[in-house]
C-alpha cells in the first residue's frame, strides 16, 4: 500500500459468484487428471466436447466457443487431428470452408472422460434422483446460456 493511502475494504463477494468460482476450480481439478491421462489439454477437451455435440464445426466457431485466438484454436485442432481424435473435411455446402469433425477415437475419449468424471462425482455426492438431475441440468443450462 502506498504511503498515505487509505485501505479499501474487500468487496462483498456474492454467493453465486463465489460458488461459480469454486465450481470452476472443482471442474478443472476433476477433469485435469482424466483428460491428461488421455493426452488432451483443457482447450483440446473443450473442442472435443463441442465436436461431440454433433456436426462439423468451422475454425471460427471453435475459436469463438473456446474463447481462444484463432491461431491458438488452429494449433489445438492440429494436435487433435495429429492424435486422430478429430479430422477436417470440406464443407459440402461451401467448398471454400473446412469443417472439423469428431473422429471415432475422439468419441471414445469423450465417452471415457465423461464416464469417469460422472462416476467420481457420484462417489462424492451420490446419484441424484432423476428429477433432481433434471432440475440441476435446467438451472445450469440457464446459467450457461445467459452469458
Amino acid at each position: 500500500m502506498a504511503p498515505g493511502s487509505v485501505p479499501v475494504p474487500a468487496p462483498r463477494v456474492a454467493g453465486i459468484v463465489d460458488l461459480l468460482d469454486r465450481l470452476d476450480r472443482a471442474v478443472a481439478s476433476a477433469l485435469a487428471p482424466v483428460t491428461g491421462a488421455e493426452g488432451v489439454s483443457r482447450d483440446g477437451w473443450r473442442v472435443l466436447l463441442m465436436l461431440a455435440r454433433g456436426g462439423g464445426r468451422s475454425m471460427g466457431e471453435i475459436a469463438a466457443h473456446t474463447a481462444l485466438p484463432a491461431p491458438t484454436a488452429t494449433r489445438v485442432v492440429d494436435r487433435l487431428v495429429a492424435s486422430r481424435l478429430a479430422f477436417r473435411r470440406t464443407d459440402p455446402n461451401d467448398r471454400r470452408r473446412v469443417l472439423v469433425h469428431l473422429a471415432a477415437d475422439g468419441r471414445a475419449v469423450v465417452e471415457r472422460v465423461c464416464g469417469r468424471v460422472e462416476r467420481d462425482a457420484e462417489a462424492v455426492i451420490g446419484r441424484p434422483a432423476t428429477t433432481e438431475r433434471a432440475q440441476l441440468a435446467e438451472l445450469l443450462e440457464a446459467l450457461a446460456t445467459a452469458s
